[in-house]
């Protein structure tokens, strides 16, 4: 698990993953060394995956954001899988119990897009699709706060 000073150097990375090593040691506390061992560490651990860049997908003009239930038709999982990874509109697919297998989520222009891309699976899978109309909670990961090390 992770300890305190973790703890700090993960909030402070998820508020400016940018921050240099020197801004990061002085606010957790440590030396840079220090810092950036801990930060190799977490790495290899695999707590920290990467660092990324939070794209506004609007300022690409990607106006209408939906999520879009998947039920393949009978002997076209597979299929189906590999045709939502191949569009890349849709942004995060998720397989899933229930009657459902697919939660997918993705980015359009506008509704005409939205129909090209539906009409691509269905000949291979039945869909239900939401527009989102507002994200209220961003995706986030899980709280620090309550791990212990």
């Amino acid at each position: 698990m992770i300890d305190q000073i973790d703890q700090k150097i993960l909030e402070a990375l998820q508020r400016d993953s940018r921050m240099s090593q020197k801004e990061l040691a002085a606010l957790v506390g440590l030396s840079s060394p220090s810092t950036a061992e801990r930060m190799r560490r977490l790495e290899e651990r695999g707590v920290i995956r990467g660092f990324t860049v939070d794209i506004d997908p609007r300022a690409l003009g990607y106006s209408l954001q939906a999520i879009v239930r998947i039920r393949p038709l009978p002997g076209k999982l597979h299929i189906v899988g590999q045709l939502l990874d191949s569009i890349p509109e849709f942004v995060e697919c998720d397989r899933v119990t229930g009657d459902d297998c697919y939660v997918a989520r993705l980015y359009v222009r506008d509704i005409e897009q939205l129909d090209e891309i539906l009409d691509r699976i269905v000949d291979k899978a039945e869909t239900s699709t939401a527009i989102v109309k507002k994200q209220t909670i961003t995706r986030r990961p899980p709280p620090l706060n309550s791990v212990s090390g």
